[in-house]
């Protein structure tokens, strides 16, 4: 298994389709542990009912496979508490952004 910060560093290259940014530069990303024999990623959406959750979804399991994790292994656990807000994104992204 992968260490924390080795899943962390490859969720950088998992870009949200729409904003063209990193699902972790954008704040989506809640927490990540390893288990034994899985990567479990809690995150959330920019807002509920994003109909790009299963791109998003495709581009973690191939980040993982990356680091040798089998999908069966991945556990996407998909939360809107506390719901998104800008207030979440790095300085990277807010900069732009803009905001």
């Amino acid at each position: 298994m992968p260490t924390k910060k080795q899943v962390e560093n490859k969720l950088y290259d998992v870009m949200d389709p729409e904003l063209d940014m990193s699902i972790m530069d954008l704040g989506l990303v809640y927490n990540v542990s390893i288990k034994k024999d899985a990567v479990i990623i809690q995150m959330t959406l920019t807002s509920l009912g994003c109909p790009l959750f299963e791109t998003i979804e495709s581009d973690i399991q191939h980040a993982m496979a990356s680091l040798k994790v089998d999908a069966k292994n991945v556990k996407i656990d998909l939360t809107f508490d506390p719901p998104w807000s800008m207030d979440l994104m790095s300085e990277k992204a807010k900069a732009t952004l803009g905001i």
